[in-house]
């Protein structure tokens, strides 16, 4: 079997072992894939592993060998699964994988937004602390998280996984779901929610005017549901204390994004899944995926 990732290189940037995949037959990976670069690359291939790259109809009809998609990552929005299926091609992902390490991410943002981890590092490192003479250096208030709401939307594993830990710290939960004017009336909001035609853009102006003055946005979901212009504008006003994010609506973002370089803005590369605990995971379960589809089996099938 003729097995290539096209675009291996968040997956595995070269510090875990393909030895899963590559004991399922003849195995090549590639960091990114052009469309240029696509056709020579899927000759004769029987087997296409991929992180974000896009399968439409046209470019599954272009792969007349291809039997097996397995996405390494649990959203499925970049594969044509109907034309998928009717090509008779199989598509399997990884479902559930990183909700520890998002929630962590989830969790880190939070707190860079209330405890300024940052500021006061670089208080010590360039000698303010020192030079004020004073035991304590206090620049900015820490807010305590304990006896504070978060709403949660999109309840998912994540989600619940990021309630259990936010109620370990005393934290109060709202679900968006169950109880709408809580959760946005909360202290911190938390996205964990997909990215939908209904979903798009459901932090808005509108939205923002209806949340508690001096609130928290944390978004480790997908960048398409904040209005950026929108949350730019309500953190410079004050309207939000705060914002931490792992996800843009571009990424990479574009020059000029109205978030970057705020200083109550905390913003990540979209990092919260990389754990290499967690990418280990992937590649052993696209493993397993592929090995179940030689074997007959329907392991995390999608279709």
């Amino acid at each position: 079997m003729k097995i290539v990732f096209l675009d291996s290189g968040i997956v595995n940037p070269g510090d875990l072992s393909w030895e899963p995949v590559k004991k399922l037959g003849e195995f090549e990976h590639y960091k990114q894939t052009s469309t240029d670069e696509l056709k020579e690359r899927m000759q004769g291939v029987d087997a296409v592993l991929i992180d974000a790259f896009c399968f439409d109809r046209e470019r599954l009809e272009s792969c007349p060998s291809l039997k097996f998609i397995g996405i390494a990552a649990t959203g499925f929005n970049h594969v044509d699964l109907t034309a998928a299926k009717e090509l008779g091609i199989a598509v399997a992902n990884v479902p559930a994988y990183s909700t520890d390490a998002v929630a962590q991410q989830a969790i880190s943002l939070l707190l860079a937004v209330t405890n300024r981890v940052d500021l006061y590092h670089q208080s010590v490192v360039t000698g303010n602390w020192r030079d004020s003479a004073e035991p304590t250096f206090l620049t900015t208030p820490i807010t305590l998280l304990a006896g504070k709401s978060m709403g949660i939307i999109g309840y998912g594993n994540i989600g619940k996984k990021v309630a259990e830990i936010v109620r370990a710290m005393g934290m109060n939960v709202h679900v968006y779901s169950q109880d709408r004017e809580a959760a946005i009336k909360s202290d911190v909001i938390s996205l964990h929610c997909p990215l939908t035609p209904e979903t798009e853009k459901l932090i808005d102006a509108s939205f923002i005017s209806r949340m508690k003055d001096g609130a928290i946005l944390i978004n480790t979901a997908r960048g398409g549901l904040v209005d950026e212009e929108a949350l730019a504008a309500a953190l410079k006003s004050g309207k939000l204390a705060g914002a931490g994010l792992d996800v843009l609506a571009q990424e990479p973002p574009l020059e000029g994004s109205p978030l970057i370089g705020l200083e109550n803005c905390y913003i990540t590369p979209h990092i919260g899944f990389s754990p290499a605990e967690t990418r280990r995971v992937v590649i052993d379960t696209c493993a397993a995926n592929l090995e179940s589809f030689i074997n007959g089996g329907t392991l995390n099938r999608l279709v």
